[in-house]
């Protein structure tokens, strides 16, 4: 198995040293790269092709936040991790805004960093204990969005129906090919045109609104 290429970004030197001695030991890991600052990183970056990056948040010439948002334009593959010492609302929402996986404290040990790094190559987002419960209380704070407008049923073709009526029963796309012999590339393309009639993002929301659809 391919190990994970770790990018590491800080503007403190000691802080890049002990991040490396710490991950370099570990199996399925490797330091692909490092910079002191988010100009830095995103020549970096585009030179060692990393999996994850360990961003600090407040740097010189460009920080964290932005980084994070130039870096998931250009290299959309790469997770982004801010480790800080800081866990402020402007630096927690900005990187997840703009497309962080997760947000570690400095304090945290080395068995979660390394975790979320493995968990975060993995495509799992992680996040500690504090930004958590900050999340989660600034969601409710915030009123839910209206919910989409539901896709007349004279919108959908028979065969969009079908793949509709079996992905609101929990059918996979495989299951769903099998059930209408169809190939699984064709119900691919029937849940795109799903999700762009009911203007929803990707399958699990979509695979809710079909189970629960608001009320007309």
């Amino acid at each position: 198995m391919r190990a994970i290429k770790v990018l590491l970004v800080d503007d403190q030197e000691l802080m890049r040293q002990g991040l490396r001695k710490m991950l370099e030991i570990e199996d399925g890991i490797e330091v692909a790269g490092e910079a002191a600052d988010g100009e830095e990183a995103l020549l970096v970056a585009a030179e060692c092709r990393p999996d994850v990056a360990l961003v600090d948040a407040r740097m010189p010439r460009m920080d964290g936040v932005e980084l994070i948002s130039r870096l998931s334009a250009r290299q959309p593959g790469v997770a982004s991790i801010v480790l800080s010492t800081f866990d402020e609302d402007d630096y927690i929402f900005g990187a997840l805004r703009g497309g962080a996986v997760g947000y570690l404290l400095k304090d945290c040990t080395p068995e979660e960093l390394i975790d979320s790094v493995r968990r975060a190559g993995r495509g799992e987002t992680v996040l500690a204990s504090p930004v958590a419960a900050r999340l989660v209380a600034e969601l409710r704070r915030t009123p839910p969005a209206p919910p989409p407008p539901a896709a007349p049923r004279d919108r959908l073709s028979a065969r969009e129906a079908q793949v509709a009526a079996l992905i609101a029963a929990g059918a996979s796309n495989r299951e769903i090919a099998a059930r209408l012999r169809i190939a699984e590339g064709t119900v691919k393309n029937h849940v795109s045109s799903l999700l762009r009639k009911y203007g929803l993002r990707d399958r699990t929301r979509l695979a809710l609104h079909l189970k629960d659809p608001p009320p007309s």
